[in-house]
């Protein structure tokens, strides 16, 4: 069987499964239990904090089988097609490739059209920030009028260059980074899981040269245990 690097073996599937970030969970999960859904979620923070991953758990929780929900089955279709990467009603868009207006046109007028499978079609898009003028003057016209069961996820780590008028528009979430101690102690325990020998100093390590993304941590664990013959 092939080797699934840790970043990706280790991606939370759901709220509970998250590290930190707490208090943007609090919101969400009590917004979802009560129904209150907003049109559209942005979400900030340096890279590997948990942006993306947050927004496919909440496709999850609009589109699980069990109804609208804070703690999606995971094992009905649809959340299994979503943590493939396959579920047809969530469009995800990495904005750095796609940052011109005619790439936006053609994204937005699908909007009008009802989800295939799911309850609510989710527009994820990655980076929003490099999203062209022209093409957040095409987004704006669809976030002011969203069709009821159009959601929008736009991730960023640059908020800064986003007009005021889509900022607006949006319910704002800000990541924080993660602390070295928050760092080790995940990977005390993905390590402990994972069988594979480790020593605290070479963790406090791992934890400060990550500089709050746990992605990066993970990533670099993986570096460790290639140089480490198997160990950390």
């Amino acid at each position: 069987m092939s080797y699934q690097v840790l970043a990706r073996k280790w991606r939370p599937r759901s709220f509970r499964e998250m590290v930190g970030q707490a208090h943007v969970l609090k919101a969400l999960i009590n917004a979802l239990d009560s129904q209150r859904l907003h049109h559209a979620y942005l979400f900030t923070g340096t890279r590997g904090v948990g942006k993306t991953t947050i927004a496919r758990i909440i496709a999850k929780c609009l589109n699980c089988e069990t109804g609208i929900t804070s703690t999606p089955c995971g094992t009905c279709s649809v959340c299994k097609e979503i943590d493939e990467g396959r579920f047809v009603d969530l469009i995800e868009i990495d904005a750095a490739s796609r940052t011109k207006v005619e790439d936006t046109r053609e994204l937005l007028d699908n909007v009008q059209y009802a989800p295939s499978r799911g309850r609510f079609k989710v527009y994820l898009i990655d980076e929003v920030h490099m999203l062209s003028s022209h093409s957040f003057n095409a987004l704006l016209k669809t976030l002011e009028e969203p069709p009821p069961y159009v959601k929008f996820i736009l991730p960023t780590t640059d908020p800064q260059k986003l007009p005021a008028t889509i900022l607006s528009r949006c319910l704002q979430f800000s990541l924080k980074k993660m602390t070295p101690e928050r760092v080790v102690e995940h990977l005390t325990h993905v390590l402990g899981v994972e069988n594979v020998p480790f020593e605290d100093d070479a963790l406090w390590l791992l934890g400060r040269a990550a500089d709050g993304s746990m992605r990066d941590a993970m990533s670099l664990t993986d570096q460790a245990i290639a140089f480490g013959e198997g160990k950390v």
